[in-house]
């Protein structure tokens, strides 16, 4: 879409009212607010044409315009200037997450928390899954006879388990060698990793055959042959935001905001989105996926280890939310929160 430079200076000026004041905006603001040099019959006439290709919207004949959501998309993809943060607030930012060690729980729902204070708006942290991060130990718990409990500890302390059969009745005491073996050779290697270690170990032992080693391979081989059940987590922060915003303040839409963070899977969902995307992602209204939920955007970007996704992170708010401080925020705190797992995980 191709617009003139007064329709783009007009258009800025409701949207960047409107998000100060969430109240629609009128000709007669935007001539003596803006210094446009144009009279309120002149801009109320270019609002008009913008309302007509679906840029603004007029929520009552005698109000004045607010951005419909397409106006809104234009803006933050066509028009918006990206405020960049100040060293301070980065330092800040920063040292916030001092004195946090190595608990990665820690660390994350402090993004969530930065992101909330920061922004005004709602943090939000999707946890990283067990497939991404390294593993650090390995341990076989004999539950009755062919039945065996698996349990995984991750590096940064994630543990995973489930429950295996395998076809030898094995002693509490063969596997815990077994666990032993395998912890020497499989410990700090990813999911990935660790599948294609025992194929490894497996051919060696045809050449050399071990038989705790064959048993142990065997077991290990059973464990992971499925994957390891991936129980995502998420942490929110700055609830009590959402009263802060008027258009958002019907009680049914508060209901469903709330139900949405209550139930998590559908912030979840949500945040898988932008697991493959590269960089800060926007989600303006409907485009999101906050079931039964109008007015409200996402800003999100993923947290990374050199290539490989780790999780998502991000802001949630309303609609009018000031995208040209959130979009450096979050994308500031994802490059920051890469940079402190890539040392612990």
């Amino acid at each position: 879409m191709k617009l003139s430079e007064r329709d783009k200076k007009i258009l800025h000026a409701v949207i960047s009212d409107y998000i100060e004041t969430a109240e629609p905006v009128g000709s007669r603001t935007i001539s003596k607010k803006h210094g446009l040099n144009l009279s309120p019959a002149t801009i109320r006439n270019v609002m008009a044409d913008l309302e007509e290709i679906g840029l603004l919207t007029q929520p009552h004949t005698s109000a004045g315009r607010i951005p419909t959501e397409y106006g809104l998309r234009f803006y933050v993809d066509s028009m918006l200037k990206v405020k960049r943060l100040s060293r301070a607030e980065k330092e800040k930012i920063r040292n916030s997450f001092k004195g946090l060690g190595f608990d990665v729980a820690n660390i994350l729902k402090e993004a969530s928390r930065i992101l909330s204070m920061a922004s005004q708006h709602i943090g939000v942290v999707l946890a990283p899954t067990f497939s991404t991060v390294r593993l650090k130990h390995i341990e076989f718990l004999r539950l009755r006879d062919n039945l065996i409990l698996v349990i995984f500890i991750s590096k940064s302390g994630i543990v995973q388990h489930k429950v295996i059969q395998f076809e030898e009745d094995l002693s509490q005491d063969e596997l815990d060698k077994f666990s032993r073996y395998l912890d020497d050779i499989l410990s700090d290697l990813t999911l990935s990793e660790v599948k294609q270690k025992i194929l490894e170990e497996m051919e060696k032992e045809k050449t050399a055959f071990d038989e705790m080693l064959s048993k142990a391979l065997k077991l290990s081989k059973r464990a992971f042959q499925n994957g390891v059940e991936e129980e995502k987590d998420v942490y929110i922060e700055g609830h009590a935001n959402i009263l802060n915003y008027p258009e958002l303040s019907d009680i049914e839409t508060m209901k469903a905001i709330f139900k949405a963070f209550e139930e998590k899977s559908i912030i979840i969902k949500l945040l898988d989105k932008s697991m493959s995307a590269t960089g800060v992602q926007t989600f303006i209204g409907s485009e999101n996926e906050l079931i039964g939920v109008e007015g409200c955007s996402v800003v999100t970007s993923p947290y990374t280890k050199g290539s490989s996704t780790l999780g998502t992170l991000g802001i949630i708010g309303p609609t009018r939310m000031n995208y040209s401080r959130v979009i450096p925020l979050v994308g500031y705190t994802a490059r920051l929160v890469s940079e402190i797992l890539a040392e612990i995980l």
